[in-house]
């Protein structure tokens, strides 16, 4: 908004001349983000306190939780505002893959929100039944899939991802791309919704990964670096390093009041709308094979309640972890619950670490 605002008076004053900077906005956006997080941050958890909106803690999870009972939940409200207010003001909005980007935050927004409201307000232990869940999912990756196969905007590109440590080589998955698209929209929002079980764990490992997908869509909306570094050059897509960057300070904000011990949990609202903007973000910038090390964590998570549950019903009731998702395994293990969040955080690091070295080791 501001770009279209102010940029066009740019020869009257100046100084406005900065708006025409993606790295200016995308700055502002993260200060943004993070002032916004502070400040509806504690009068939404006061909110949620005197509606008694608190999380249930299962029985079956380790008895070190059952303190967090009543924990506001649904404070993904506060993640949604602090990314869509910076995002409108910075971003320029007349870009297809700022529009993406927002729908699919938006849209896996609503389907939290709604499964939410039915655990928490309408006292309904299941909430959202699992197929009206994944019927969100597999709509949202429909419609964004095939927006990207068949808009003119991406044209030459449509069906194309990046290989990592291969020089000028991607692959083309054609007609598939969309069911690819559909997957890996699903397989993110439901991964970061696993992974979200320790006080800050998950919305810690969205940061750490949004700082890559900040530098990712900065590097690949320019000709002159995507040229350097040997990756598809997609004209626009540097507007995602604007919400990226909202992203981090909506992540730092959060973890302000989400750190142990938590004052508020972000519930399905946050995680899957957080989950479906990853995923999103690695499918615009076609960096969808490089997730895998990206979310290297929320895949491990993932792959422990897949092995948990396989090995459970083949072997008759026996365990393969003590418990899953995997931070829960550590937990009975006897590591505190902020050391299982800093360890985990590390190793995402040095996985995004390893991600940003794949543009150099091609």
């Amino acid at each position: 908004m501001f770009y279209h605002l102010l940029y066009p008076l740019r020869n009257v004053i100046s100084g406005l001349n900065l708006f025409g900077y993606i790295t200016f906005r995308s700055a502002s956006a993260a200060i943004l983000a993070l002032l916004i997080s502070f400040i509806v941050g504690p009068a939404i958890i006061r909110l949620l306190r005197q509606k008694q909106i608190g999380e249930e803690i299962r029985l079956d999870g380790p008895e070190t939780h059952l303190k967090k009972s009543g924990t506001p939940t649904m404070g993904g409200l506060i993640i949604l505002i602090a990314i869509l207010v910076p995002t409108f003001c910075f971003a320029r909005l007349d870009n297809i893959y700022v529009w993406l980007i927002i729908l699919a935050t938006i849209w896996m927004g609503l389907v939290g929100f709604l499964d939410d409201y039915l655990k928490v307000i309408k006292k309904m232990p299941k909430g959202l039944i699992g197929r009206y869940k994944l019927a969100g999912q597999i709509t949202l990756g429909l419609i964004v899939g095939c927006i990207l196969y068949f808009h003119p905007d991406f044209r030459g590109i449509r069906a194309l991802s990046t290989l990592p440590f291969f020089k000028d080589y991607e692959i083309d998955f054609g007609i598939l791309y969309i069911p690819l698209v559909v997957f890996i929209i699903s397989a993110t929002s439901n991964s970061v919704n696993l992974t979200d079980g320790l006080d800050g764990l998950a919305i810690g490992l969205v940061g750490i990964s949004a700082i890559a997908w900040a530098g990712i869509s900065y590097i690949t909306g320019r000709v002159d670096f995507s040229d350097y570094l040997n990756i598809i050059y997609l004209p626009g897509a540097g507007e995602l390093t604007v919400y990226s960057a909202a992203l981090i300070g909506a992540c730092l904000g959060f973890l302000w009041f989400n750190s142990h011990p938590a004052q508020v949990f972000m519930g399905d609202t946050g995680a899957l709308a957080l989950g479906s903007a990853v995923g999103t973000l690695a499918i615009l910038l076609k960096k969808e094979l490089l997730l895998p090390i990206i979310g290297g964590v929320f895949v491990a998570e993932t792959l422990s309640v897949i092995l948990q549950v396989t090995y459970f019903k083949r072997t008759g009731g026996k365990r393969l972890f003590k418990m899953a998702p995997l931070h829960h395994h550590f937990e009975l293990k006897g590591w505190d619950e902020s050391k299982v969040v800093t360890r985990f955080w590390i190793i995402g690091i040095l996985l995004v670490l390893l991600t940003l070295s794949t543009f150099k080791v091609r």
